[in-house]
């Protein structure tokens, strides 16, 4: 008998890993937002099949807004780790061929250790489309919501400026299920930025900026400034609509696929890929 006839087979060695960043954009039609969801068809669920398919082992997949059902995104970014020597110019090619056109991964990069699509986020920027003519837009009718009459513009800015700054914003958020044992979730969230812009032919553009949004806050809040620039609410009612923290008092929910999730912000040591790590298609 061999000295070594019993003895185990030595373990493979650990595939070494690297921390990527994926850059997404989606047309959020068919689709119940990015995180996984039972039952109903998501992005984050459709490109973490894609990706497993062709790496053949799975992955997780972490983003950097959740976007709700119905809504669309150019910007969003995911992180994930991938093995070492996976050519991500294939793995781009390769995962677009699978999930395009409705799903398009428009870059991959080398991320920095600890990078979290999440967590790593300063900030986040929405834009919400609007029609505003009579007649409706076929090639504009996935990607903007038709009110249908012309919003006073005026109006619409100085009921956006109250947004900005620290507020609790439980008028404008649905409120997350509690969770036994932990205090309640809190809805304050920092607005950064908010604009309206004339694109002209009837087209409207809202863009919003802030560190973070809670569930249906960017819809909520169109809905009630398009009240506003209808006329049927003043400029002035939108800072007791935001200090009374009363779900009931805000009252149309703008459509969600008048809304993309357009650009995500991070620190300056994480905006920089590593040299040649960047492969871009768009």
């Amino acid at each position: 008998m061999s000295l070594f006839e019993n003895a185990p087979e030595p373990a493979a060695p650990m595939e070494p890993l690297v921390r990527v960043r994926m850059l997404v954009a989606y047309d959020g039609a068919g689709f119940h937002g990015f995180p996984t969801q039972r039952g109903v068809p998501t992005v984050g669920e459709t490109l973490g099949e894609a990706m497993a398919r062709v790496l053949r082992r799975p992955v997780e997949l972490v983003c950097a807004g959740r976007t709700d059902a119905g809504v669309h995104a150019w910007g969003q970014v995911v992180s994930t780790e991938l093995p070492a020597q996976v050519d991500r110019i294939a793995l781009l090619r390769r995962l677009n061929a699978l999930v395009a056109p409705t799903i398009v991964v428009r870059s991959i990069e080398l991320a920095p250790d600890g990078f979290d699509a999440r967590h790593s986020a300063l900030w986040r920027r929405y834009r919400y489309s609007i029609l505003q003519r009579d007649v409706p837009d076929p090639f504009n009718a996935r990607t903007a919501w038709h009110v249908g009459e012309a919003l006073d513009l005026s109006a619409l800015r100085l009921a956006a400026d109250p947004f900005i700054g620290e507020h609790d914003f439980s008028s404008f958020c649905r409120r997350p299920k509690p969770s036994p044992g932990f205090p309640p979730h809190s809805l304050v969230r920092r607005v950064l930025d908010t604009s309206w812009t004339d694109l002209g032919d009837d087209h409207l553009r809202f863009e919003i900026m802030a560190t973070s949004f809670c569930q249906q806050m960017v819809r909520s809040i169109v809905g009630l400034l398009v009240e506003v620039g209808r006329g049927r609410r003043h400029p002035g009612d939108v800072l007791a609509i935001l200090r009374a923290r009363d779900r009931s008092a805000v009252g149309t929910l703008a459509p969600p696929h008048g809304l993309c999730l357009w650009e995500v912000g991070y620190p300056a040591d994480q905006e920089v890929a590593q040299p040649d790590a960047t492969i871009r298609v768009l």
